[in-house]
Formats: structure tokens, sequence, C-alpha cells
């Protein structure tokens, strides 16, 4: 299959996990993607860990590697040529970074007006906190998202992956894609960008609306919906479920699945309004109830019933489970050191294409494709070796 994205050139300035989460999003849907790194960084580390690590591979995938000194003058030419060729720059440093090695949006629209530059910052691009370095942990305090994560009676719990990378990296694509589409009707590039804080401000969704329409700020629930129940974790007789039967329909079929239809003549419970109010004492209740049932027996029962019901895997079971084997989310990548490697495919499907069964790059070693990159852009194999010499490659 053609891959929609295989005649777009990228260059790859990112660090971290936000930014290369983006540009992992391009690579995967077949861009050319050129990661270029600095000569000085050593073989076996990254920002993401070990080179040769299952993060740094699996942020890395399908891209070609370019070690290439940006502070040296030579370099900087050198990137500017390549700038001249691309169609997308994406970066994440700080604000000031990209100014200093004159490689900021209005410089390099200078060289290509139709260039798209993607950036992705801590705190944003303007504002009195756009000079500070931001964190995955430090934006899940500042975004609020830590106050409405743990027990309910516990302290403020940090989710348990980098959700403001991912997710300003997964917006930052998206709007890469969208910066495309509008170039195809204009013919111009633009500066697209997100941060981590934007991102996660945004990912409150309903709970963040619920302060900005009604001035109603949400508390921790622990491991029960906010608004809903019956929703949320129950005990079994061999582990935990996660349920939701918040409707009058739903709630009557679990209460039959249970063998709990007095609660359905308990005023307390006849309306969702009530069983919000009282959510303490009906969880108690449907406790009682589903202890004496085992996980799997509380799965097929009530999903068969209507009501939404799983178990609380830990990593190795949900990749085991036999739903997520059918979806076959894991991709194989031929890896020179490591051999064959299984990584994480994105979940996007395309109806009609093959499946493929590997990736067509692992992550480049450093500066593995450096010469080759250079001689697509049209500099000499002379030139090659006197930018070697000089250390700017």
């Amino acid at each position: 299959m053609m891959k929609p994205l295989s005649h777009i050139k990228v260059l790859d300035l990112t660090l971290a996990r936000a930014g290369p989460t983006a540009v992992r999003l391009l690579a995967d849907w077949g861009a050319q993607v050129t990661r270029i790194e600095p000569p000085a960084k050593t073989a076996s580390g990254d920002l993401s860990g070990a080179r040769h690590s299952p993060d740094s591979q699996n942020l890395h995938r399908n891209k070609r590697g370019l070690c290439l000194n940006l502070k040296a003058p030579e370099g900087l030419g050198v990137f500017l040529k390549l700038v001249a060729q691309a169609d997308v720059v994406v970066e994440n440093f700080r604000r000031d970074v990209k100014h200093r090695l004159k490689i900021d949006y209005d410089s390099l629209k200078k060289i290509n007006p139709k260039i798209i530059y993607g950036s992705i910052s801590g705190f944003g691009q303007t504002g009195p906190y756009s000079e500070r370095p931001g964190v995955d942990q430090i934006v899940q305090g500042t975004s609020g998202l830590m106050s409405i994560t743990g027990d309910k009676n516990g302290e403020p719990t940090r989710v348990g992956i980098a959700i403001s990378d991912t997710s300003a990296g997964m917006f930052l694509g998206q709007g890469i894609l969208l910066a495309l589409i509008a170039r195809d009707q204009t013919g111009e590039g633009q500066w697209v960008h997100t941060s981590l804080l934007e991102s996660m401000l945004c990912k409150l969704d309903f709970q963040g609306a619920r302060y900005t329409m009604s001035g109603d700020v949400p508390a921790r629930a622990g491991n029960h919906h906010p608004t809903n129940s019956p929703m949320g974790v129950f005990e079994a007789q061999d582990g935990q479920v996660n349920l939701a039967a918040s409707s009058n329909k739903m709630f009557a079929n679990l209460c039959r699945v249970i063998s709990a239809e007095a609660l359905l003549q308990d005023q307390r419970f006849v309306k969702a309004a009530g069983r919000i109010q009282h959510r303490t004492d009906l969880t108690a209740e449907i406790n009682s109830r589903t202890c004496q049932m085992s996980v799997a027996e509380l799965v097929t029962k009530l999903n068969d019933a209507g009501c939404p019901c799983g178990p609380i895997y830990d990593i190795g079971e949900a990749f085991e489970d036999e739903q997520a084997q059918s979806l076959k989310m894991t991709r194989t990548a031929n890896h020179p050191v490591l051999g064959n490697i299984d990584l994480i495919r994105s979940p996007i499907n395309f109806a009609g294409s093959a499946y493929e069964t590997s990736f067509s790059r692992p992550a480049p070693e450093l500066g593995e494709h450096t010469d080759e990159i250079l001689i697509e852009a049209g500099i000499s194999e002379d030139e090659i070796s006197a930018l070697r010499q000089a250390k700017v490659i």
C-alpha cells in the first residue's frame, strides 16, 4: 500500500518524548523522516533512555538518522539546504534555543515559504511560564490532572504514563496534518504549536467543562466515575472488575445478574441522582454480592446482560488477552544489533489495506544514514568528507 504521507519529507529535531510522539505519527504513515542529532551525543545515550532501550526504539522507529552540528556555521548551512527540500520541521526545544540556533520559523520560512514548522513546549510559546522547562509530572500537577486522580481520601496521584507528553505529541501530529491540508489550499506553510499544558487542559474534557461552565471544581473519586453510579471497581471472589451500570436499564440488569433485585425497590437507588448521592452505600451493597462471584463469571454474565464489565489486567495480561492478540497490536522491527523486536503499532486502521507484519525501519543508530541523506540532498562526497573532518557531521 502506498502510505498517505510517503511524499512528505520531515526533519526531526525533537528530544525526549512529546516531540518524538508527534513525529512517530508521521513516520508510521510513510513520511520520509530524518532524525537529526548532534555528533557529540554518545552512541549509547538518548534522552528517552539508552538508544537500544524499548522506549527509544518504540519512539524512533521508521526514521533515518543524521548527525549534524547545528551550532557550526557549516552545519547550519547543511540544515538550511535540507529545509529547502523539506515539507515539515518538528522541534521541542525551549523557546530561546531555536532563536539562538537561527532555526526558528521566521528564519526557515525565508528559505522555504511552504515549510510547516511544528513546535511543542512545556507551557506555551507566550505567557509568564513560557521560559520554564516542562516535563510530564510537573504538568500533570499544574494542569489539575493530579487533583482528580487517586483515592478520594488519599493524595493527588500521577497517571501511570507520560500522558501530557503523549497527548501533546498526538495533538501536534494532528496539527501538522491540518497544516498540510491547508497548504494544499493556500500554497503556504505555517507555524503549528502546542504545549504539554494546553494538551492537558484540553484532555480534562468534561471535568474541565464542569469548571468553565458551572464553576464546579471536581475532586478525586478514586476508582469510581465522578458523575455516574454504579461505575467503577468492584470486588470479585478472585480479584476485582470494572463495571458500568449507571442507566436504569443497566442497573436493573446488574441487580438481576448478581441476585440483588431488592436494590431496585430501595428508594435511595431508584433514580440515577440517588445512586450518585448514595454511592458509598450502593457500592457496599454491590460488593457484598459481586464478591461471591468470580471475575470470569462477572465479565461473562454482565456483558451478556448489556452491562460493560472487564477484568483489571497488568500490562502483560493486557497484551496477551485474546482481543489484543486478535487486533495484532505489535509489529516487528528488524534491528541490526537487537535482532527482531516487537514494538507497539499505530492504533489507526485503514480498511482494505493489507496488514503489515513489520516496520520499515528500526530506530536509527547514531548518524546511521548521514552520508546517504546528504548525497540525496546534493552534497558531494568531497564536501561530506570535509564536513566530517571538521566534526560538523
